[in-house]
């Protein structure tokens, strides 16, 4: 019987060589959607490789025009105003493993903040406490120093070869505190207490070398600091025991001020009618690279930063408070996470700055954290106060990757420093582990 299906001629590729096939064009139904596009490709590669013992059915996404495809060809073809009669140019990409769930490590309340370095996690909590934890979900040890809840954390230096690592904690207190940890006795110390905030410390973010840290506040304002310290006129390494017992004694932590504040002022304006900084409380802080970071804010705007010139140079406007920001040294790009529901994509580099590149919607609930993946430029995590963390692939603005239900109230913070760790943080008192390893997804 005649097949009266209309078809449209697709020609595929990939940069991935081990799947590779012809470079001619194939006939197929309009009506095929990524499924039959990928029991295609499969075929084709059973037929090419059947005597060099190919096994198993690879899951493959497809892309046109650098964007995944959700329907049909048919509809893409609707969309896009095109007849069957064009040649579709398709990328083939093998489908990313769904993020395995792993430990769920529980605080004794709202856990607010979270960061992996290496084998470890560091939390924060409502109960004014950070903790730290091994990936494979031992409780390692629970910290008090804050008087009040610890809204965010960031480690500053963590080598797997050396037995001390530091780190530092901000808080509703108005303090940032940073810490040593010899992993080696399990023993931890605060060394410096950064004081000049007049509200909650809100962010922090560490540079590349760990010498230098911005925390942002509800008292609008961003602070530059110096990391570095000394034990009583030593080297800054030194863990040795008489130093720690006088830092248990209190002798030797460290008041610290910072190098430069920047912004607060609520006019908006300075006295040369040049921008002052945030009219409302910094949400977050990353930095772009070695003197200029950026700040998102309440105030519905992000802000970019010279900290060599201690001043403003470029604002963004957006439409809702800006709740979190992250960058991506990949892509050069930043995500935002909004209580509008929207993740938006933006490009800093653009003379249009104010110009959205990209928008993912699909959240129900205000989006309180975002961060990009360290190592896939594609890439990113979104957690919200519907509870659901979701990953991204930016070629695929209209559905995330996966949906990950985990937690059982609002999501406060997520997590992607370490390659192979997500996390998350919420108000059920939780931090959830997942496991991303995307080596494969073949089915045998």
């Amino acid at each position: 019987m005649e097949d009266d299906t209309p078809h449209v001629q697709v020609k595929f590729r990939t940069k991935q060589q081990q799947y590779a096939v012809p470079d001619t064009p194939f006939s197929v139904p309009v009506e095929v959607n990524r499924e039959k596009l990928s029991e295609l490709v499969n075929g084709i590669l059973q037929e090419s490789t059947e005597s060099s013992g190919h096994v198993g059915h690879i899951q493959f996404d497809f892309l046109i025009d650098q964007e995944f495809l959700h329907d049909s060809l048919k509809k893409h073809l609707e969309d896009k105003d095109l007849t069957s009669e064009v040649v579709l140019d398709i990328e083939y990409v093998e489908r990313q493993a769904a993020p395995r769930p792993e430990e769920s490590l529980e605080h004794d309340d709202w856990v607010s903040a979270v960061q992996g370095a290496g084998q470890f996690i560091l939390s924060g909590s409502y109960d004014n406490t950070a903790r730290l934890w091994s990936s494979s979900g031992q409780a390692l040890m629970t910290i008090p120093g804050h008087s009040a809840p610890v809204k965010c954390v960031a480690w500053i230096h963590h080598d797997e070869s050396q037995p001390v690592s530091t780190f530092v904690t901000g808080s509703h207190d108005q303090t940032a505190l940073v810490w040593q940890w010899n992993r080696d006795t399990n023993e931890v110390d605060c060394c410096l207490s950064c004081s000049g905030h007049s509200a909650s410390v809100d962010c922090v973010v560490v540079n590349s070398t760990g010498d230098l840290m911005c925390t942002g506040s509800w008292d609008r304002t961003l602070k530059l600091w110096s990391t570095a310290y000394t034990a009583d006129g030593e080297n800054s390494g030194d863990t040795d025991r008489p130093n720690k017992k006088k830092r248990r004694e209190g002798s030797s932590i460290q008041q610290r001020v910072p190098v430069l504040t920047l912004g607060g002022k609520s006019d908006g304006m300075d006295t040369d009618s040049t921008p002052a900084g945030h009219t409302e409380a910094v949400s977050a802080v990353q930095w772009l690279n070695t003197e200029t970071v950026v700040t998102a804010s309440w105030d519905h705007t992000l802000r970019l930063w010279d900290l060599q010139q201690a001043k403003e140079t470029a604002l963004l406007q957006g439409t809702k408070a800006f709740l979190d920001v992250s960058f991506s040294p990949l892509s050069q790009t930043l995500v935002t996470a909004s209580a509008d529901r929207h993740v938006r994509l933006y490009d800093p580099r653009s003379s249009e700055g104010a110009v959205v590149k990209c928008s993912f919607t699909s959240h129900t609930g205000w989006v309180v954290g975002v961060s990009w993946s360290p190592t896939r430029e594609h890439l990113f995590l979104s957690g919200s106060y519907d509870t659901v963390l979701k990953l991204w692939d930016t070629r695929s603005p209209k559905a995330p990757l996966y949906d990950m239900n985990r937690h059982e109230d609002r999501i406060l913070a997520v997590d992607w420093t370490v390659p192979q760790l997500m996390l998350s943080a919420g108000v059920d008192n939780r931090v959830n582990v997942f496991n991303y390893s995307p080596a494969t997804s073949a089915t045998h």
